[in-house]
């Protein structure tokens, strides 16, 4: 038997599961860059490259503060939200992987004190959200960003989830 408090074991299992939602952003990101490349193939790279971050960091909800960042997001708001608009369509591989962190993610910041049900409000309204899909248990989601990570060739260690956390984080 563990001598690890509840409180530490349960901020473990949010910090992998965060780690989790990461992977999932990285692929989304590879995802988007492609796509946003093939729409705008007259742009430099990193161009596309601020453009798929800053498409990443509006669906997570997570943008980045810093001016540079800011100003490409004001300049480029109306190309953002095109090209998030049209993410049913041009990533529809990636939908259920991506509505699983994003569950994930706001069960994580629901434990800490956060509120970031926003953010699955705006992916419903862009038709990101399988709505239907059932909300993963911690254990479900991991196994899920192992195969996405290998699939990916990004590597991610194994982490073991009791049956007791992979409950009380969803309930």
């Amino acid at each position: 038997m563990s001598n690890e408090s509840p409180d530490k074991k349960q901020s473990e299992l949010i910090s992998s599961l965060r780690e989790g939602v990461s992977v999932v952003q990285m692929i989304f990101f590879k995802e988007v860059r492609t796509v946003v490349t093939d729409n705008h193939p007259d742009k430099e790279s990193s161009y596309l490259s601020m453009l798929a971050g800053a498409i990443i960091n509006d669906v997570f909800g997570t943008p980045n503060q810093e001016e540079r960042f800011v100003n490409f997001y004001s300049e480029n708001r109306g190309v953002i939200e095109q090209e998030l608009l049209s993410l049913p369509d041009n990533c529809p591989d990636i939908l259920p992987p991506l509505t699983d962190a994003l569950r994930i993610q706001s069960l994580c910041d629901h434990q800490e004190g956060g509120d970031s049900s926003h953010v699955l409000a705006k992916a419903n309204e862009l038709g990101i959200l399988v709505v239907d899909r059932e909300i993963p248990l911690p254990s479900t989601f991991m196994t899920l960003v192992r195969i996405l990570g290998e699939q990916h060739n990004l590597i991610i260690s194994p982490v073991q989830i009791s049956p007791e956390q992979d409950q009380e984080l969803v309930h």
